[in-house]
């Protein structure tokens, strides 16, 4: 196929990462995106990186970021503090303070604390295996979302969990069934704190719990039959500093856990992409009585010739986060996740690498270009 045709129209993927509070980044890239007129043809998402690109699949074009504001604000709306903090080690106390907030009354709109009372003990079994209620989250889906308008759409979505009694990853999908409410929160369902999720006969857990990141599955089940454009969209970075107590200790333990390995599926990805080439010319090579040859066929069953180009755009920890940050939700620090988001992604996209971008050296080229402006990180 000539570069010209192949590289005009390449299906547009948003990957989003789960992690709690901190998704209102991912909300901030996408109003960016969505500003400068680049949009999903695709949405996979974990935990409330599903909920997040459900909401964008579930709304109206014009409609899709007064959605995902809605959400943020509604989450948000009882943690304002009305005072700002005067340096790091308040806002620390500020954060841990919402966090607790949180843990202790729930989050509107979201999920509320159990009462722990012999009745529910006894006629709830969700009471036994769960902290919170996540009734909340169902109704906030089911008011935010068109659930219509998301399965007939153009806009592909695929949401990722764990089904409990096989452990096994599972993702649900618009293209192969029609989804709901339950969908979106089964991938969301964080032991111990929500109850698993019931579909069709099965009880199914956050994803997270397996892969934080779409990426793999994505990359996996592509036709191979369109160049892609993948803007993967992380939560938690990979890299960072050495901590210097228990506290950071705690942070950079849940910024390794939940990065997914993302750079090391990236790189292995291309790899295979250079396999993939390299099996196509060899193929070219071969005389034809040997191109129907057992071993050629394999090597054509992985021959495809396709572009992929990855964007990462990932939130980095700001230096008066704590390792609550996943957890806290309070109005500041949502509005600033957001800002993040908005602001890395306008950075990339003005980027003059990005500008300048052309087709991808053996078939895959990798930016991530935000990771030169970090005024609001410590790391």
């Amino acid at each position: 196929m000539a570069e010209s045709s192949r590289n005009s129209n390449p299906d547009r993927i948003f990957v989003f990462q789960g992690g709690g509070a901190l998704g209102a980044y991912q909300a901030g890239t996408f109003e960016a995106l969505h500003d400068r007129d680049v949009e999903p043809d695709w949405l996979a998402g974990i935990s409330i990186g599903a909920i997040n690109a459900a909401i964008i699949a579930g709304s109206p074009r014009d409609k899709r970021i007064a959605h995902l504001r809605e959400f943020w604000q509604s989450i948000s709306a009882t943690l304002d503090f009305g005072w700002p903090a005067a340096n790091d080690s308040q806002r620390r106390l500020q954060n841990d303070a919402a966090a607790l907030a949180g843990s202790l009354w729930g989050i509107p709109g979201f999920f509320s604390p159990r009462l722990w009372t012999p009745y529910q003990l006894i006629a709830n079994p969700e009471s036994r295996i769960s902290l919170y209620d996540t009734g909340p989250l169902m109704n906030t889906l089911e008011r935010l979302i068109d659930f219509d308008l998301l399965n007939a759409s153009g806009t592909r979505l695929s949401v990722g969990a764990v089904d409990i009694h096989s452990g096994n990853f599972a993702y649900f999908d618009n293209r192969s069934r029609r989804l709901d409410a339950r969908h979106i929160a089964a991938s969301g369902a964080l032991p111990p704190g929500f109850p698993p999720v019931e579909i069709d006969g099965r009880f199914y857990w956050d994803g997270g719990l397996v892969s934080n990141t779409p990426l793999q599955h994505v990359l996996n089940v592509n036709d191979a039959s369109r160049d892609l454009e993948i803007f993967q969209v992380d939560l938690f970075n990979a890299r960072g500093d050495m901590p210097r107590d228990q506290f950071e200790v705690e942070s950079r333990i849940k910024e390794i856990r939940y990065s997914s390995r993302t750079r090391m599926n990236t790189d292995d990805f291309a790899r295979r992409q250079i396999v993939r080439r390299a099996a196509k010319r060899l193929l070219e090579k071969l005389p034809p009585e040997l191109s129907e040859d057992e071993d050629a066929q394999i090597l054509r069953s992985i021959g495809h010739e396709y572009d992929v180009t990855i964007v990462h755009l990932i939130h980095r920890r700001a230096s008066h986060a704590t390792h609550a940050m996943d957890a806290e939700f309070s109005r500041r620090s949502i509005e600033e996740h957001w800002q993040a988001g908005y602001d890395d992604a306008c950075y990339t996209l003005d980027h003059p690498r990005w500008q300048g971008r052309g087709r991808p050296k053996n078939g895959i080229q990798i930016f991530d270009l935000a990771r030169d402006r970090q005024p609001h990180t410590d790391a």
